[in-house]
């Protein structure tokens, strides 16, 4: 065969392809329409029976290759902690303060259930330690929580 000749056997090969694949587009895109039967537009639904699936445990009693031993597991018990009741908060509160020139000669005037105390930085009374404080707030340490507690006008 000469060029020329296999040059237009192939030029209609392509050309046969490519209109194929226009073709299959031109259909996409334009599909024709079709009459829908009454019949045909029913669909009868039956839901498909639920498969119970199949359960299994890995039993891992083999040797190890490591120790070459069979390890057996032992069953470890977990023992609860019982949970203490919960302790009710003192009423604290914050009514105002005495500030000296440094923080350690600052006075503090705090309501310890009912009972008006005066507390310097890291004095403790009746179980309530005052951390630090300003003349806005104060922070102490009650039960071991530290609280930050506002002043109150």
């Amino acid at each position: 065969m000469t060029k020329n000749t296999k040059t237009y056997l192939l030029l209609g090969a392509v050309l046969f392809i490519w209109g194929a694949v226009g073709y299959r587009i031109y259909k996409g895109i334009s599909p024709s329409e079709t009459a829908l039967n009454a019949e045909t537009a029913q669909v009868n639904f039956k839901p498909k029976e639920p498969v119970e699936k199949d359960t299994f445990s890995i039993v891992a009693d083999y040797r190890d290759p490591f120790l070459g031993i069979i390890l057996k597991k032992k069953k470890i018990a977990v023992k609860r902690k019982k949970q203490a009741p919960p302790i009710p908060e003192i009423p604290i509160t914050y009514t105002g303060s005495v500030l000296g020139k440094n923080s350690s000669n600052s006075i503090f005037f705090v309501n310890i259930a009912g009972v008006q105390q005066l507390l310097k930085p890291k004095q403790t009374v009746n179980g309530v330690t005052l951390v630090s404080g300003t003349e806005k707030e104060i922070k102490i340490r009650c039960q071991g929580k530290l609280r930050t507690i506002v002043l109150q006008q």
